[in-house]
This record gives structure tokens, sequence and C-alpha cells, in this order.
């Protein structure tokens, strides 16, 4: 496997009033170029904190993270976070929020131009060019997550990390959304670790399911190979054998946790 994202041993730790907190112990992982990888898990399984450090908004109590043989130690724009939430400045235009992020990544090196063509061209591939002049609080929820997404991509960062994107969202424009995603990731290539609690999410969208142990001091418990062929439809997997072969293996692991922490 080409060691694009590699992460190496890493544990983290909180101190808290009551004392220590093992959030994360010993977690390996290894994620190839234009690989789309899931994580999963209940919550309070560390989900969120082991894409913080990969973000590079957290610092690893133990072990490293690798992204492209360089060492992470901070934010970075070789890095898109996409979090649940759209973190959109309200008092700009779509098109300026998403000029903002190009702004800094290329605005030393590009003309003026240059960086309008990448606002532009952002906004097409999530197919909001004709939201490009409304403010966040003229568009859906979903449209804002587009944005999001679109702002993250601008940067043409090495990963896109994405953090129960559509999680607040109602169940029709998550799926549309997922669709959308799915399109984006066919058409750039990108290298993708995204968290979700939906197991169709996990399944439809992901080369590989890593599946959490219950916290504190979770692990990786087991990591499924999705094997459906891309590009992938909706419709047309919903009655694969494959696809609900994966969903079942999925399932099974969540619920023998889950009892297994019941017990």
């Amino acid at each position: 496997m080409d060691r694009y994202l590699t992460i190496e041993k890493v544990g983290m730790r909180f101190e808290t009033r009551k004392g220590v907190f093992v959030a994360l112990r010993d977690i390996a992982l290894e994620i190839a170029r234009g690989e789309f990888v899931t994580l999963i898990g209940h919550s309070g399984c560390g989900k969120s904190t082991l894409l913080n450090l990969v973000a590079g908004l957290l610092e690893p109590s133990e072990g490293y993270l690798f992204l492209s043989g360089r060492q992470i130690a901070g934010p970075g724009p070789d890095r898109g976070v996409v979090f649940q939430h759209h973190s959109l400045l309200p008092w700009l235009t779509c098109f300026e929020n998403v000029h903002l992020a190009v702004e800094r990544v290329f605005g030393a090196a590009e003309t003026k131009a240059k960086l309008a063509k990448r606002t532009r061209d952002a906004l097409e591939l999530v197919h909001l060019e004709h939201a490009a002049d409304k403010r966040p609080h003229e568009i859906s929820g979903g449209m804002k997550q587009r944005v999001g997404i679109a702002r993250a991509l601008a940067m043409e960062p090495k990963v896109l990390l994405l953090d129960e994107p559509f999680g607040a969202l109602d169940a029709l424009t998550r799926a549309r959304l997922q669709d959308e995603l799915l399109r984006i990731v066919d058409r750039t290539g990108s290298t993708v670790l995204m968290v979700t609690h939906d197991v169709d999410e996990a399944v439809l969208l992901a080369d590989r399911v890593v599946m959490m142990t219950n916290g504190p001091a979770a692990a990786i418990g087991e990591i499924l190979e999705v094997d459906l062929p891309r590009p992938r439809e909706r419709l047309t997997l919903a009655g694969d054998a494959r696809y609900i072969r994966c969903r079942k293996a999925v399932l099974e692991f969540l619920y023998r946790k889950q009892f297994q922490e019941a017990a």
C-alpha cells in the first residue's frame, strides 16, 4: 500500500480534574493516496479526536503521524477540514468565504484573476455557482455544507478530513450530499478520512471502514474492506449482496461492542 497518510502507534491522553483520561491507545493505520476511509464507532470512542490529530489540532501523547512523508506537527493547508457545523463567516458571501481560504493558500503566488477562478471552480464543483453572491443566512443547511466542502477542496489539500459533515441534516438532504460527495471524490481523486455514526454512509462512501472499540482507551477493533466498484449508485447498491454483507459486518461489530459495554 502507498504510505500516504500514516498513523504510527498513536495514543492520546487528556488531563482532567478526575485524573488522566486515556482517549486513544496504539492507533496504527495507513491510508493510500486516493483512498476513502470512514471511521465509525459508538459515541466517545475517539473518532473525532483521531481526526483532530490528523488535522494537527491536537498533538498526540504517544506516536507519530505522517502525511506524504512529512510529520504532522500542526494545522496546515495540506489538510482540508469540514466539521458538522459549517463554520462559514456570516458577513461574507459564499464566494467570499471560499475566496478567503484560496487567498490565504495561493495569494502570495497567484494573480487576483487566478484566485477568483479557483474560487469559482470550487463552487462549480459542488453545483453552487448560482449561490456565489448569497450569504449563509440566505441558503439551506445542505448548501452551507457544500460551501464548506468547496472551501476545503479549493485549497487543493492532500487529505480531506470530514467530521460528520452531514450529521445535522435531514435524511433526504443527507442522502443527496452523500451522492454529491461520491461524485466529487470520483472526479477529483481526493484522499478522504471521514468520521460518521451512520452505517449506510460508512459503507456507501468508503473503500475501507475502520471500526473503533468503545472508549476510554479506544483502539481500532476491525477494518473492513468494501469491495464495491466505483462509481457507486445508491439504488443499485441497495440490493447488492456485497453491500448487504458489508453493512451487516459493521452492524455486527457495533452491536457486539454495545453488548460488551453493557455487560
